[in-house]
């Protein structure tokens, strides 16, 4: 397929999964490998692409104060390293399984999404293992011992497999923490920076960084970042919970159909 026609699907996509908290990283493997590419540089200008989207979009929600410091650098940590390794042991497995057992995952956190979010008074929690936040005028209550392994385990295999964790983590804040939706879709943008960069990293150490390629879809994916970002801002929330739902379900099928083809 012709080199701009790819970039020009990029560009759609990096719009549509910015403004919904999403990496988008499944849904650009998918682009490149129908286009002709192959699967390790497929993954690797994913993770470019991610970067460059991510980057801008952190700006943008970044200057109206549209996400939570605390959550971005203590999970994107803990996401960026996960998907630094994921990525550097990328090429040491096949991923079909893998591929299938994320699909399902991506499948049911996609679903959650799409229900009515909950209207409930907030109480902080002093227990162990529980982390409350206040900012503004919200209250956070991140429960550590489920928070913490699920980042790590979505953040390792999202690396291995090239796509952002940004599936996960926008519904892991808003049914699991509690988090406004544009917050936390906001947050996970800023954090999948991090992780886009770690995990590209660790996939172009081993090679599969074609120039050629990335770049063009790198400068596309910066402006769809801006725009995507800002259509987020001026979205209700139940719009953009429903659309990141009903693209999380997308992107497990179309993860599912590529496991089973063996791509």
């Amino acid at each position: 397929m012709n080199t701009w026609i790819i970039v020009a699907i990029i560009f759609i996509l990096t719009v549509l999964m910015i403004m919904s908290g999403r990496g988008g990283g499944n849904f650009y493997v998918a682009a490149l490998v129908l286009s002709g590419v192959s699967m390790h540089v497929a993954s690797t200008t994913s993770q470019f692409i991610l970067l460059a989207s991510s980057l801008m979009g952190a700006l943008v929600f970044g200057k109206a104060k549209a996400m939570s410091c605390p959550l971005v650098f203590f999970f994107g940590g803990i996401n960026a390293t996960s998907a630094f390794f994921g990525g550097f042991y990328a090429h040491m497995f096949g991923g079909v399984t893998l591929k299938i057992v994320l699909s399902i995952l991506l499948f049911l956190a996609g679903i959650v999404m799409l229900f009515p979010e909950k209207q409930e008074h907030k109480i902080a929690v002093s227990h162990f293992g529980f982390w409350n936040i206040h900012e503004n005028d919200n209250l956070y209550v991140i429960n550590l011992w489920v928070a913490v392994p699920l980042t790590i385990v979505t953040g390792f295999f999202s690396g291995m497999v090239g796509i952002s964790g940004g599936s996960f983590l926008v519904p892991l804040m808003v049914v699991g923490c509690g988090v406004p939706v544009r917050i936390a879709i906001g947050t996970a943008t800023t954090m999948l920076a991090a992780t886009a960069l770690t995990g590209f990293i660790g996939n172009a150490l081993h090679g599969g960084f074609n120039p050629v390629l990335a770049i063009p879809c790198g400068i596309v994916a910066i402006i769809g970042g801006l725009i995507g970002g800002k259509i987020a801002l001026k979205t209700k929330p139940k719009i953009l919970r429903t659309i990141s739902g009903i693209l999380t379900i997308i992107a497990a099928i179309i993860m599912l159909l590529s496991a089973l083809q063996g791509k």
